[in-house]
């Protein structure tokens, strides 16, 4: 892993510049995408150029930094109306990726503080800066974590099935759930992962699948309607997913496909891990059906990847990026302060006791 890190968000601070890694367009290009403007950070959040809850998180922090330190704003008040504008139209691209709301706030968070002991604008742009940088690095670190403790719940030489992308170019490093496989590739566990191709944007195809053959792991690519038949035949001992939202009874969202996923496993008596760092823990949510699900455009179902449309002109279309996944499904919820089992309204809330 070492050997091999990509950088998917990172700061150019001395040339006013948000760098990242242009996922729409892997794994046929590794194209970084260097952007200045607020209204650029917006449409790569939007669509999904930048993708994955901490990644989003990060590039959210960062943008709102950038948007506001060409500001001339002369008193901290009316600097503050300069940041409350930029928060509020970044917090706008995803509705269901809690992360983005979580990083934005703590910026507001470190705002409010340098105001309160009356520091001036100057003096605020630097903490923005490092508060930004902050959230960058301990992304890093709780990856890591997540990933030594997920490690204690598998076994080596068995199957792993995983579904959308929650690798390192979703994180600031390592990734979520796809962190103990990259720990126990360097252990020697020697993992034989499935990665489901996650329709419509195939995120598991073009994302997952490539990292990981990137990083000289043992890795398979199926159709999503596949899963089963892997279960069956005994291929698969351990689901690990990423997510978007954890509600406090333990319901959790996550791309589309995955509940259907937890199902299967439900089912296969497999073990279903969700891989989830505490930011993405909404303890004000009280279950899935308070999570905002969103909703995206026709054509990623009926054009996207394809050379001539495949589908009929006019058919409705349905096309939520996300679904629930019942807690009674999840075996557990790895965090980087533990692992929390069922039930979760209090195994959540013992994680954030010293937080």
């Amino acid at each position: 892993m070492e050997g091999n890190v990509i950088q998917s968000v990172r700061l150019d601070d001395a040339n006013d510049t948000l760098v990242l890694l242009d996922q729409t367009v892997l794994p046929e290009q590794m194209t970084f995408l260097s952007l200045t403007k607020v209204e650029e950070v917006w449409d790569a959040i939007y669509h999904l150029k930048v993708r994955g809850a901490p990644a989003i998180g990060i590039a959210a922090a960062y943008g709102v930094y950038l948007a506001v330190k060409p500001s001339s704003a002369e008193t901290t008040a009316a600097f503050y109306k300069d940041f409350k504008k930029a928060k509020a139209y970044l917090a706008s691209s995803r509705p269901t990726a809690v992360n983005l709301f979580w990083a934005l706030d703590r910026m507001e968070r470190r705002f409010v503080k340098e105001m309160e002991e009356n520091k001036g604008p100057v003096e605020v742009k630097h903490a923005l800066y490092h508060e930004s940088e902050m959230i960058r690095d301990e992304d890093e670190q709780v990856c890591k974590t997540i990933g030594e403790h997920a490690l204690t719940l598998l076994k080596p030489n068995i199957g792993i099935l995983t579904h959308c992308n929650a690798g390192t170019i979703a994180t600031a490093k390592y990734g979520t759930a796809l962190a103990p496989i990259y720990l126990g590739n360097e252990q020697g566990y020697n993992f034989k992962v499935f990665a489901d191709e996650t329709r419509p944007l195939l995120q598991g195809a073009r994302l997952t699948a490539w990292e990981l053959q990137q990083a000289k792991v043992d890795v398979t690519l199926i159709c999503d309607n596949m899963a089963s038949i892997v279960m069956k035949e005994g291929k698969i001992q351990a689901v690990l997913v990423g997510c978007d939202r954890v509600a406090a009874n333990g319901d959790t969202a996550n791309k589309i496909g995955t509940s259907g996923v937890a199902i299967l496993a439900k089912h296969y008596n497999i073990p279903f891990y969700v891989c989830a760092p505490l930011s993405t823990i909404d303890l004000a949510c009280a279950t899935g059906d308070d999570i905002e699900i969103e909703n995206r455009s026709a054509e990623e179902v009926t054009d996207k990847w394809y050379e001539t449309r495949m589908a009929p002109e006019d058919v409705k279309v349905y096309n939520p990026a996300f679904d629930v996944t019942d807690h009674s499904l999840i075996t557990a919820i790895v965090t980087e302060k533990g692992i929390a089992y069922p039930g979760y309204e209090n195994s959540l809330k013992v994680l954030f006791k010293d937080n």
